[in-house]
């Protein structure tokens, strides 16, 4: 279930998470929507919606946005949008009305609660689809492997291995017809913005010397790789969509 960790752990991090998290590529986005008609006639559920930066997507395509989130430092610092409308809730709990919306999806937070109680929830406020969006490092890349291997050195918890096994709860949903698709981008970063996406990690120290030395393995990892200022960080999103059935 959705418990105090997961819906808080992100409090000292809103700001570094709405400035510096990437957003999702064109592709990925067409998945959530692919075979639904014309998004300016859809509703979507965003669940977990963090700092808006999937609800906002979405809205940019026409959608009615419903941005479902728990915590209230993430909420306060998402930039408005005509189009998306916040409400506090879980995803076990979101407080929608049944059939209310089209998609219910979560970007970037299913692993948060990849449990039974979310999953009949998204399909209880769902017509038809519930959907994932989630980005990963692509370590083909031999900066981002540099960069995934510092992340690893230094976690505090076993987030990365929650979202790894997330996406096989996800096409595991229950009665609906699952598809998985992947598209590719880069995040093009300065020295501050490569510390402030690795400062948005939950999992990340940003306390104490060993976040400290956290930063400065960065700092020696950006110098090596940069040209001309900058690094670029390689990412492969998932994109699921669970048709029902």
């Amino acid at each position: 279930m959705t418990d105090f960790r997961s819906t808080e752990r992100f409090s000292d991090r809103a700001a570094a998470y709405a400035s510096n998290r990437p957003g999702y590529p064109d592709e990925a986005v067409d998945a959530i929507f692919a075979g639904l008609g014309d998004p300016r006639t859809l509703t979507v559920a965003d669940i977990g919606a963090g700092t808006g930066i999937s609800s906002r997507l979405f809205a940019a395509r026409g959608a009615s946005v419903i941005a479902i989130e728990p915590n209230a430092k993430m909420r306060e610092a998402a930039a408005p949008d005509e189009r998306v409308h916040w409400q506090d809730g879980t995803a076990e709990h979101t407080g929608l009305f049944g059939d209310s919306v089209d998609i219910a999806v979560a970007c970037q937070a299913f692993h948060w609660f990849a449990n039974d109680a979310a999953m009949a929830e998204f399909r209880r406020i769902a017509r038809g689809r519930a959907a994932m969006l989630q980005y990963e490092r692509d370590e083909r890349d031999a900066f981002t492997k540099a960069y995934g291997d510092i992340v690893r050195a230094y976690a505090t918890d076993d987030t990365e291995t929650l979202r790894f096994d997330a996406l096989g709860v996800f096409e595991r949903f229950p009665g609906a017809r699952v598809k998985r698709t992947q598209a590719y981008s880069r995040q093009r970063l300065d020295e501050a913005g490569l510390l402030g996406r690795a400062a948005s990690s939950s999992y990340a120290p940003n306390k104490g010397p060993r976040a400290e030395d956290f930063r400065n393995e960065l700092r020696a990892l950006f110098a090596n790789f940069q040209q001309s200022g900058f690094i670029e960080v390689s990412l492969v999103t998932n994109a699921l969509t669970a048709d029902f059935l």
